[in-house]
């Protein structure tokens, strides 16, 4: 305590250190419960699938895709520069590339035994893998991933929203036409999502301070009574068309005007209501223009198909298409049914192998997100510097994990039935 009065930097970075962990208190999700509150905003949307943020021409661009492009070319430009140059004694980015070759050139010629040739097939890929996993994982927490995006306004809410109870409701009522299953579809999905809540936002931006309390209920936005929803639903049912009913032509106009229609409450608890006032104001979901790649279930399982196809290629190469193809394809004839039941398994443990490597990234980096979002909503301005930090060791640790997995995969595939009966009897 001394020495901290003593020294005015250190009494000055102690002194900023709380103030700021008082106002990020203060300001976040905690505060709000008090009446503060002051730097609150909205959770951005989650989704699992990926979110469109543009077309270019046909092909619909994925927020996740961005992010994949953008390792990818980080990625390149560190190739380039370590290469451009190339010297006897390395420096610089040349160093750092040529540690992390030798590095997994011993681990590869280690794992897989029998010398550097052995296991030099298995270096680009096993290399890459972890090259790829780790730039996708740390540019995925990047400032402004995740938290600066486009709204989705309601009436693209709906069009995404509608197909599902559309082709429940073509199940249920199969003689109805396709307009009396879009109009009946549009109530129903009303009717289940009318407490559903939605950001409210000043032009284009979330004022600070507009936490998850002033999320705006869909009712509010798209007016109607639950006797309205009954009487229009009656009208369908008895084949009527409800296209130029009032009540159906106003919910229609709410839908494609997106705007919030009149006050709301918010109740706190107890007694205390807080009420809100974003009338005229555009109503939507925040859908992020950036997300991390590893945080797409497709591009974890575009890696792992990738690895466990090139698992089998390096099998049937180093055994011959008999060889290998003999562990899952078995004459139940010659050997016995027993055997034909663990070829079976060997061709089920391939397909297990490459969904637990899918999921195993995804669902690592995704709760990593999560935990990211949760903890800058309770937290504002410092609550996610120190899981940053635990987010970046992750992330390496996945791609190690993804890459060394390959590698074992990798010599078990070109390893004979003969070496794996010599290692069982050596243990």
């Amino acid at each position: 305590m001394g020495k901290l009065l003593s020294s005015p930097k250190l009494l000055v970075i102690a002194i900023a250190a709380i103030v700021a962990l008082l106002v990020s208190v203060g300001g976040g999700a905690l505060g709000a419960s008090f009446g503060l509150g002051f730097l609150g905003g909205p959770i951005p949307f989650i989704s699992i699938p990926a979110e469109r943020v543009a077309y270019i021409g046909s092909y619909p661009l994925l927020n996740s895709t961005i992010m994949f492009w953008f390792g990818g070319i980080i990625l390149l430009f560190v190739a380039w520069r370590a290469g451009r140059n190339v010297k006897d004694v390395p420096s610089g980015w040349q160093n750092f590339m040529e540690a992390i070759y030798e590095f997994f050139s011993g681990t590869v010629d280690g794992v897989a035994g029998g010398g550097a040739k052995s296991g030099r097939r298995f270096l680009a890929l096993v290399s890459t893998i972890f090259m790829v996993v780790v730039i996708i994982n740390w540019v995925g927490i990047l400032p402004g991933v995740g938290s600066v995006g486009r709204i989705e306004t309601i009436d693209e809410w709906v069009h995404h929203h509608i197909h599902a109870v559309e082709e429940a409701e073509r199940e249920s009522h199969p003689d109805y036409s396709d307009k009396q299953i879009h109009q009946l579809a549009l109530i129903h999905l009303l009717e289940e999502h009318g407490n559903d809540t939605f950001v409210a936002f000043d032009g284009n931006f979330i004022p600070l301070g507009q936490g998850e309390q002033a999320r705006v209920p869909l009712h509010n936005i798209v007016t109607f009574t639950d006797k309205e929803l009954d009487d229009l639903a009656k009208k369908v049912k008895n084949d009527e068309d409800v296209s130029d009913d009032p009540v159906y032509e106003r919910i229609e106009h709410d839908i494609h005007e997106g705007v919030v229609k009149d006050v709301f409450t918010y109740d706190e608890g107890g007694s205390n209501e807080t009420e809100y006032n974003f009338t005229g104001q555009t109503a939507g979901l925040l859908v992020p223009y950036l997300r991390g790649a590893s945080t797409d279930i497709n591009t974890t399982l575009a890696i792992a198909i990738v690895a466990m196809f090139t698992v089998q290629l390096w099998g049937f190469r180093a055994l011959g298409v008999r060889g290998y193809g003999g562990k899952f394809l078995v004459n139940p004839i010659k050997q016995g049914p027993i055997a034909t039941f663990v070829g079976i398994l060997e061709a089920f443990g391939e397909l297990t192998r490459t969904i637990s490597f899918t999921f195993r990234l995804f669902g690592n980096m995704f709760a990593g997100e999560i935990l990211l979002i949760a903890m800058a909503f309770l937290l504002p301005l410092i609550g996610i510097i120190p899981f940053m930090g635990l987010e970046l060791f992750v992330g390496v640790i996945q791609a190690y994990i993804f890459a060394m997995l390959t590698l074992v995969f990798g010599v078990m595939a070109v390893a004979s039935h003969g070496d794996h009966d010599s290692h069982a009897g050596g243990h």
